[in-house]
């Protein structure tokens, strides 16, 4: 999050040990790939968001060692001394692709690609994974949450639950990329330009002699954006009457009609609909009822069902901190080394648990969509130098069912993987936070509503070309 922070040593310590053992074994040069994926949506989902890249950019170009981490270093009395000279002039030189923020992904395709000498690739490892681990996850939650409110505005509410300083502010920006229209963080505001709202604590109604008087300075000092708390009491008995009196004395005389008041807690069904009959019936038909109080797709989704009159929502812990799975499984793993010559050689890792079997090479990731519905059908993971010829039938399968072939004629494709870092220069212009909103409002209405489900959602098959196919099988036949 701070630009001047040093986040260097924010890294597994076998980072350095290993980078300690590449460069004295000859291997700091090395030139190797590794590529970030995950395994499973959270939640059961269909698809997850991608996030966080910005951050990382900012790490690499800052990605150095002071003379205060090289003696800390030094006193571990376990490095050499030619490897922590080394480190004095360390700096990224290799190269990057990822894909871009707001993107939906899927299991087991690449997101993030590095091509860089060993020490260097093996170094960023740690946060690179931090960051868009936790910024995905945020991202994916908070699409969750817009998506059930269909279309009524949503804000992050969740700082003072989040893991940390860090936690708010980064979530209030991965929360906004994903769709919610603000957050209550002033800082987050400040640093990404989510626009920072709020209403009133339960406090500055309690800090008064009496609720009217508490709603009639609230209206008198903000009154183009008067939100009042109704709940600190009696909802329909005193809060929402009081509300109603304070509208019409502040407010109407002064032609002001944007006003809203938020329910914190009880039947929040029951309780809006019984406020917006009231509301109406006075007059105030404009007036919006606002919603908060532990909540998260399943419970908006119902509230709607059942016919609740709400307007938008508050929504804090159980997005902050995605608290029904608050972990993103992302993975960095060695794909391919290059020969001294510059030929790549893939490489995999094997395991007894199929879903850890890693694909290998160093790979690009086209998502093929059908051409006349304009609809996303599946992601194609291909070798980096095959050429797809959308002209041509193209064949995808189910890696895991090789059994399950579609043939497809008519189609478009999109690369997915877009350069970042070419030789450690930055060659990605950085959207702003608004074009990676409307990037990724834009890309999920390119998924099919089947594999926008809560529950069960349709498959969207991540393929491997032929080619990668065969590699892989090749490779498990020689380590098998």
């Amino acid at each position: 999050m701070d630009c001047k922070q040093n986040y260097t040593l924010l890294c597994d310590f076998y980072e350095l040990t290993m980078g300690n053992g590449y460069f004295q074994t000859g291997l700091a040069d090395r030139i190797c790939y590794f590529d970030v994926f995950f395994r499973e949506v959270p939640d059961g989902g269909g698809f997850a968001i991608a996030a966080g890249l910005e951050q990382v950019i900012d790490y690499i170009q800052h990605l150095s060692f002071s003379e205060e981490d090289i003696a800390f270093l030094s006193g571990k009395q376990i490095f050499s001394d030619a490897f922590l000279e080394y480190l004095r002039s360390f700096h990224f030189t290799g190269d990057i692709w990822a894909v871009p923020e707001g993107t939906p992904i899927f299991p087991g395709e690449p997101i993030f690609t590095v091509r860089a000498p060993t020490i260097q690739a093996q170094l960023i490892e740690t946060y690179v994974l931090l960051t868009l681990n936790h910024q995905s996850l945020i991202a994916t939650k908070s699409n969750r949450i817009v998506r059930a409110a269909q279309g009524r505005p949503v804000a992050e509410f969740g700082s003072r639950r989040a893991q940390g300083s860090d936690g708010a502010v980064l979530g209030a920006r991965a929360s906004f990329i994903a769709g919610c229209a603000g957050t209550a963080c002033t800082l987050a505001d400040r640093i990404y330009g989510t626009p920072a709202g709020g209403t009133m604590a339960h406090s500055w109604v309690q800090m008064f002699p009496d609720e009217y008087t508490a709603f009639k300075t609230y209206c008198e000092l903000y009154p183009n954006s008067t939100t009042l708390l109704v709940d600190t009491y009696n909802v329909l008995k005193s809060g929402v009457p009081n509300a109603i009196r304070a509208f019409k004395e502040c407010l109407l005389p002064k032609g002001i009609t944007n006003c809203a008041i938020r329910l914190d807690s009880g039947d929040l069904t029951y309780l809006s609909r019984k406020a917006r009959n009231m509301l109406d019936e006075v007059g105030l038909p404009q007036c919006k009822i606002v919603a908060s109080n532990s909540l998260d797709e399943y419970l908006i989704r119902d509230l709607l069902l059942q016919g609740a009159a709400i307007d938008s929502f508050g929504v804090g812990e159980r997005l902050i901190t995605s608290k029904s799975e608050p972990v993103f499984g992302g993975v960095y793993k060695l794909c391919a080394i290059e020969d001294t010559d510059g030929t790549i050689i893939p490489k995999i890792k094997i395991s007894e648990n199929r879903a850890k079997i890693t694909n290998p090479h160093f790979k690009k990731v086209y998502r093929i969509f059908e051409k006349q519905a304009g609809k996303a059908l599946a992601d194609l993971i291909c070798v980096h130098d095959e050429v797809i010829d959308p002209e041509k039938p193209l064949e995808l399968f189910d890696p895991e069912a090789t059994w399950k072939r579609k043939t497809i004629t008519d189609f478009t494709m999109q690369p997915l993987l877009v350069p970042i870092f070419h030789k450690g220069k930055l060659v990605y212009r950085q959207p702003t936070i608004y074009e990676m909103r409307a990037w990724c409002s834009a890309q999920i209405d390119l998924l099919w509503d089947e594999v926008k489900r809560f529950e069960n959602p349709h498959t969207y098959y991540v393929d491997l070309s032929q080619r990668l196919w065969e590699i892989k099988h090749a490779l498990l036949s020689q380590r098998g």
